[in-house]
């Protein structure tokens, strides 16, 4: 199957044409949305794709033709109609579901085996760790500083806690730069595509919750050596006794800044936090 709506008839159709305001940038450029379900690896289980934000439904069309089922959720309740109109017959064949609601609120098939989207940048964050945990592969489209940052590696000055956060759970690798003319309207930022791939960490942790709240509050002080952000930021992490977790670790750890540390290193800081410095349960 080949894909053959043009994604500004489908604008036209639709009867919309984008809203900065809304965070609302329609992908218009036919070589990107062809080439988006192709960032999916060889090997990656097309049977159920999610597409988070159809807007009027041009990647939705591609994902059609290159998988055997599609869930589009869709927070417009305008253009979600109209999905369910122009994609109709999908629908009743049963390969394509239209979930009217807000990504962050409804409740997602249990059964998606990957995820490509071009999603809404205002809560791109958000969306993404909520794909993250399920497991499947993604191909994602963000802003594209933000997309560096999620690749990032230690060391450099795009990496933080969004670097440390996405590896925990997936590889993650910048696949394609996008312009702002691919879009209508156009964003006033560049884009990319993210490829992540899911795997286990190559280290344990025994509460994932904390140990992602531990890496967030650490970086809110990433200029500071891990010493004194550790004790600076007890309030966000949940530790009762800083000092106690400063004492327990290696002088060498404690001398490094947040952006130099690996995520297995931030695991192992992680682990002495919860075992030296009290009040961490619950997550």
């Amino acid at each position: 199957m080949t894909a053959s709506r043009d994604p500004n008839r489908l604008l036209d159709r639709a009867g919309v044409s984008g809203n900065p305001d809304r965070d609302q940038h329609f992908l218009v450029d036919d070589r990107v949305l062809d080439r988006l379900p192709t960032h999916l690896d060889d090997d990656a289980d097309r049977s159920h794709v999610l597409e988070v934000g159809g807007g009027t439904g041009a990647l939705t069309d591609r994902l059609l033709a290159t998988s055997d089922r599609v869930t589009v959720v869709e927070r417009d309740p305008d253009l979600a109609a109209f999905l369910r109109r122009e994609f109709d017959a999908g629908i009743e064949a049963g390969r394509l579901t239209v979930i009217d609601g807000d990504a962050l609120e409804v409740d997602l098939p249990e059964d998606v085996t990957a995820s490509v989207s071009n999603l809404p940048y205002g809560v791109s964050s958000e969306i993404t760790f909520r794909l993250l945990p399920l497991g499947i592969p993604t191909v994602l489209m963000f802003q594209r500083e933000f997309a560096e940052r999620m690749a990032a590696e230690p060391g450099t000055s795009e990496y933080g806690r969004l670097s440390v956060s996405a590896s925990h759970y997936a590889d993650v690798e910048v696949v394609e730069p996008v312009p702002p003319t691919a879009f209508s309207p156009p964003p006033a930022v560049d884009s990319a595509v993210v490829r992540t791939t899911p795997r286990d960490p190559d280290y344990e942790v025994d509460d994932e919750a904390f140990f992602l709240r531990f890496v967030k509050a650490v970086f809110t002080q990433r200029r500071k050596t891990l010493r004194n952000a550790v004790r600076n930021t007890a309030h966000i992490s949940g530790i009762d006794d800083p000092d106690a977790v400063v004492a327990a670790a290696d002088e060498t750890i404690m001398s490094k800044r947040a952006g130099d540390l690996r995520p297995d290193e931030f695991a192992e800081l992680a682990g002495l936090a919860a075992e030296h410095g009290g009040g961490v349960e619950g997550g």
